[in-house]
C-alpha cells in the first residue's frame, strides 16, 4: 500500500489500430484505465471503481512499432476517492526512444470494502511545489467537474412528452 505512481511500457501492436492506421482511441482509453487502476489499488490496497474519467486529450497519434509509456500517479485523495493524473507517452525504439506526450487524463477512483461500500483511503499530502501544483490542478477540475454535472443532470432529466 502507499505506491504513488506507476509505469507500464509495452509496444503498440496492429491490432490496435484504427482506420487511419494509428492506435485508435479505444485502446489508449484502455491503457489508461489499467494504469489508473494499478496506481489506485496501489495506493489504497483495495479493490477500485472508476466513478470519473475527464479532460481526455490526444495530443499526438501513437504509431503502430511505438513503444508506449502509461505514467499515472496520485494527485488528489478524498475519503475514499483518489486523482489519478495519467499521462501516456509514445517513442519510435529506432529513433532511440525519445517519447513525447500523446494523451493526458484525470480519472477519480473510489476504493471498495469486503462489503462492497466506499471505503477510507489513507491521505496524500503534495511534499513539493510540484505535487502542490498538482492537487490544485486536482480541486479546480473538482469544482469545474461540479459545474458540468449540475448541466448534464438538466440535459439527463427526462423533459414534457
Amino acid at each position: 500500500m502507499g505506491k504513488r505512481e506507476i509505469s507500464l511500457r509495452f509496444l503498440a501492436e496492429p491490432s490496435d489500430v484504427n482506420f487511419g492506421g494509428k492506435v485508435h482511441g479505444g485502446m489508449v482509453m484502455k491503457w489508461i484505465d489499467q494504469a489508473g487502476y494499478t496506481c489506485a489499488v496501489g495506493w489504497s490496497g483495495k479493490y477500485c471503481v472508476t466513478v470519473y474519467v475527464g479532460g481526455i486529450r490526444f495530443i499526438r497519434p501513437i504509431h503502430i512499432g511505438n513503444v508506449v509509456e502509461v505514467h499515472a500517479k496520485v494527485i488528489y485523495t478524498g475519503n475514499s476517492s483518489m486523482h489519478i493524473a495519467v499521462d501516456v507517452l509514445a517513442g519510435d525504439p529506432r529513433e532511440g526512444g525519445a517519447f513525447q506526450k500523446t494523451t493526458h487524463c484525470v480519472i477519480v477512483f473510489v476504493a471498495m470494502g469486503e462489503d462492497g461500500k466506499p471505503c477510507k483511503v489513507q491521505p496524500w499530502q503534495p511534499a513539493t511545489d510540484d505535487d502542490q501544483g498538482l492537487e490544485s490542478y486536482a480541486r479546480k477540475l473538482m469544482s469545474l467537474r461540479s459545474s458540468l454535472d449540475e448541466e448534464v443532470k438538466r440535459f439527463l432529466e427526462p423533459g414534457p412528452a
